[in-house]
């Protein structure tokens, strides 16, 4: 009976009594081992369900192992920022400003490069506001900047270490976003094609904290108003005020560096990501994600060895000790009293990453996030990198 097919309806089959079968069945799909024994199964159509439904089981298993295991799965900054956008840590301007600061990134690794063979290393011959010579890329890579910007059309405000004012963006000053930023940072480095970096920061143009008169009153009217200020017009005024705020107001902070890969790092403001250019595709990929300092340098049998290593770039330093952990100090100095690095390009940008990433950005007294900027090129002394190195350097100075 069993050796051919069987004419019951199969809606009866799942009826059978339960029984004990010993056979041998002909049919190979269906087919147990010979003389297999099934104890309450009363029929092949059972047994065949039983198998596919065990034999799925197992795919599904297999499926599930290979989605955690799949080494081409990847993550882009784009599809990561639109993830972000979805669960609501950023809306879709900022998304926009982010992803053409990635553009222009990619664009300056593209020309370092290619700097020795395209005769764009070298001084350019002129002198930025700083009283710093600068090299061709430094103009370059500024201009680079300005112009994706520009192009999302929500940028109202450009403030560059290498202009000596910020730039209202006219076609857009309605922008909701104030960008600062360094475009090479390091960038006697690039001769010798060593390690540089950009840096930047973006915060909302529309929060006013140093109380400029928003009305149609006087600027000179208003105390709360530093005099130098004053002086100015009401819309330069309101460009100055957008730019100078302290780091604490960042929406978003992060660093490009450009070495043996191209690293892109990026807080906003709910931990810290690290993507790596990918050249194949021309992306970047994420590959690190909530990136915590070490608490301190000390060394695996606790004893603490201090050494020291300078690069040259403040991205690539910043770099190495979110990593490895430790303390990078800039401190005042007898030609540069007030420190020499920027406080709006450089150093907000910078303690706000690391005190993402758990660690301390100080001036030996205040916390940098703290310092409310007097002017656009403020220079400030600057400590930075693991909490306890930071908190020691202070009662040092204290």
């Amino acid at each position: 009976m069993f050796g051919a097919e069987l004419a019951i309806p199969s809606r009866q089959l799942l009826y059978y009594s339960t029984t004990t079968i010993t056979t041998r069945w002909s049919n190979p799909i269906l087919s147990p081992h010979p003389s297999s024994v099934f104890t309450g199964i009363s029929s092949p159509l059972q047994i065949g369900l039983c198998r596919a439904a065990a034999a799925g089981k197992v795919i599904e298993e297999d499926v599930s192992k290979q989605k955690k295991t799949n080494a081409f799965e990847i993550e882009s900054l784009t599809s990561w920022l639109l993830e972000q956008q979805r669960v609501g840590n950023l809306d879709a301007e900022l998304t926009i400003v982010i992803n053409s600061i990635s553009l222009a990134c990619k664009q300056i690794a593209s020309l370092l490069q290619t700097a020795n063979i395209s005769k764009l290393t070298g001084s350019q011959g002129t002198i930025n506001i700083q009283g710093e010579n600068q090299a061709k890329l430094d103009v370059i890579a500024n201009e680079v900047f300005c112009n994706c910007l520009r192009s999302t059309g929500l940028t109202g405000i450009i403030a560059s270490e290498e202009e000596e004012a910020p730039i209202a963006v006219e076609e857009t000053y309605s922008g909701n976003y104030t960008v600062v930023f360094d475009p090479i940072d390091g960038s006697s480095n690039i001769d010798t094609s060593l390690t540089t970096g950009s840096i930047f920061g973006i915060y909302d143009s529309s929060n006013n904290k140093l109380g400029v008169a928003e009305s149609e009153q006087e600027p000179e009217e208003s105390n709360s108003t530093p005099a130098t200020l004053r002086k100015l017009d009401e819309k330069k005024q309101k460009t100055i005020v957008s730019v100078c705020q302290p780091g604490r107001n960042l929406l978003a902070a992060g660093y490009c560096m450009y070495s043996s890969s191209v690293v892109f790092v990026l807080s906003l403001g709910k931990g810290v990501f690290s993507f790596t250019l990918d050249p194949m595709y021309g992306e970047f990929i994420l590959t690190q994600k909530n990136i915590q300092i070490p608490k301190s340098a000390a060394t695996p049998s606790g004893a603490k060895r201090y050494s020291a290593r300078y690069i040259g770039c403040l991205v690539g330093e910043i770099h190495r000790t979110l990593l490895y952990g430790g303390i990078y100090g800039n401190p005042s100095n007898i030609k540069s009293k007030k420190g020499n690095l920027r406080l709006l390009y450089e150093c907000a940008p910078m303690s706000y990453l690391v005190e993402q990433a758990g660690g301390k950005g100080s001036n030996g007294y205040q916390r940098i996030l703290d310092i409310v900027p007097e002017e656009v090129h403020q220079r400030v002394p600057i400590f930075i990198g693991s909490p306890e190195e930071v908190a020691k350097l202070e009662k040092y100075l204290a």
